[in-house]
């Protein structure tokens, strides 16, 4: 069964009030300056939301054999190069992965810090949710989808996963007859419009090649987009909505299919809609039930083995949009297991569930298997060609033009490490006025 206490988008009251306590602190404690400026407010006292302690970064010392090489004997006609550290070769970069870390703005804040902790390799994907309350937030409400976006959009390399529930009311245990008639509607194309909206938004906000978990863990019983009521209904529904979105201009969607391990209420199997209108075959995998050992999620009936070897006779590849920890806590060995897995199957991507009882990084119940990722993932980068070293230009040295210097803080006040993309959508830096004690006390 999937998983009923972790995870699902934050609800659309938590989002606004996080949204609306860090607005209400920017205002109330600054005024922006535009450009590459500074603001400066009384009393800047910014609370964000906590994250873990940070890690400090082990820093390179210089070993004592590296001194420079002696001076040759004529020292007219060879000058000494110094000589540093070897620098260590890359590991291997792993397959693209990433992790969520919230359904909001601090999802992608955090991805920065989660990197850092890895040594700084780069998480290529992100990836969030879509609330599930009403049609109109399935139809990616202004202002949610933005952050992602522009992180999308800041390299070419990376990736934007974005889960879609496939009904509104998505967790309001819907019962079983309503289901069926939902899906029948759905089937019928009553429901199309609020998905020709959310592709005209992603287009819109230029990340038309989103990944798109569309009504995942559907052979479960936790979603009002569950299959199980009604397959082939259901069936009929994923192409309708399929092909309403590849129809906006300008879309390059791919579309992941993705239950749960296991059988859950149906067989997965049943619930497939076609190779015409699946591009990725993913699979949600917790370590759950109690007592269940690697071994046997790789060979239970619609298991990991059964997952990859069906995507392998459609000719799609596998993806893993949620894993992490569950029912058998800090379970180290299922860690490593998993990360294996994946290195032998080579997903499309992989994303962790990061926060308790899942997660490794948030979450400080689980330090063995926290060790585990940590060790497996960290310092892996691209390794780069090595670049000639340039020849030396012997022609008459051009003048170096002089910087423009960026605009001071004003006095008293010290700037604010926000990182670039809250700057970006603030328009400005903020610092801290340094004698507001005195101003405000007599």
């Amino acid at each position: 069964m999937a998983p009923q206490q972790r995870k699902r988008p934050r609800s659309r009251s938590h989002r606004r009030a996080v949204v609306a306590a860090v607005a209400a602190v920017v205002v109330a404690s600054a005024t922006l300056a535009t450009g590459p400026g500074f603001a400066a407010g009384a009393e800047v006292a910014l609370v964000t939301d906590p994250t873990p302690a940070p890690v400090p970064t082990p820093t390179t010392s210089v070993p004592a054999s590296a001194a420079p090489l002696p001076v040759p004997a004529s020292p007219a006609a060879v000058v000494p190069t110094p000589v540093g550290p070897t620098p260590a070769p890359a590991r291997a970069a792993p397959p693209a992965f990433g992790a969520f870390l919230d359904s909001g703005p601090l999802g992608v804040a955090r991805m920065a810090q989660l990197s850092g902790w890895l040594g700084g390799t780069e998480l290529k994907v992100a990836h969030t949710y879509l609330p599930g309350d009403r049609w109109a937030d399935i139809e990616g409400a202004p202002g949610f989808l933005d952050v992602w976006a522009h992180w999308r959009r800041e390299k070419d390399d990376r990736m934007l996963v974005l889960n879609v529930p496939m009904q509104e009311r998505n967790e309001d245990h819907v019962g079983d007859a309503e289901v069926r008639s939902l899906l029948a509607q759905g089937a019928a194309g009553l429901f199309d419009h609020h998905f020709r909206a959310l592709a005209e938004r992603l287009v819109e906000l230029e990340v038309p090649d989103t990944v798109v978990v569309l009504g995942w863990e559907m052979n479960g019983t936790t979603y009002t987009h569950r299959c199980g009521p009604d397959p082939e209904a259901w069936k009929k529904y994923w192409k309708r909505i399929v092909a309403t979105m590849r129809a906006v201009p300008g879309q390059k969607f791919r579309f992941d299919f993705t239950p749960s391990r296991g059988r859950d209420a149906v067989p997965w199997t049943e619930c497939y809609p076609g190779d015409d209108t699946v591009d990725i075959v993913g699979m949600d995998s917790y370590d759950q039930p109690t007592g269940l050992s690697f071994d046997e999620q790789v060979r239970e009936p619609y298991g990991l083995q059964q997952h990859v070897d069906f995507a392998k006779a459609h000719r799609k590849p596998v993806s893993y949009p949620e894993w992490g920890l569950f029912r058998n806590g800090d379970n180290a060995e299922y860690m490593r297991r998993m990360l294996t897995w994946m290195d032998e199957h080579k997903p499309l991507y992989n994303t962790l569930t990061d926060y308790c009882p899942h997660g490794v990084w948030q979450c400080s119940d689980n330090p063995r298997s926290s060790r585990v990722y940590r060790s497996a993932l960290s310092g892996r980068t691209e390794t780069a060609t090595p670049t000639p070293a340039p020849t030396p230009d012997v022609s008459t040295p051009k003048p170096t033009p002089t910087p423009t210097p960026s605009t001071p803080p004003p006095a008293g006040c010290a700037p604010m490490d926000l990182g670039d993309w809250v700057e970006y959508w603030l328009g400005g830096k903020l610092c801290v006025r340094l004698d507001w004690w005195s101003r405000t006390r007599t």
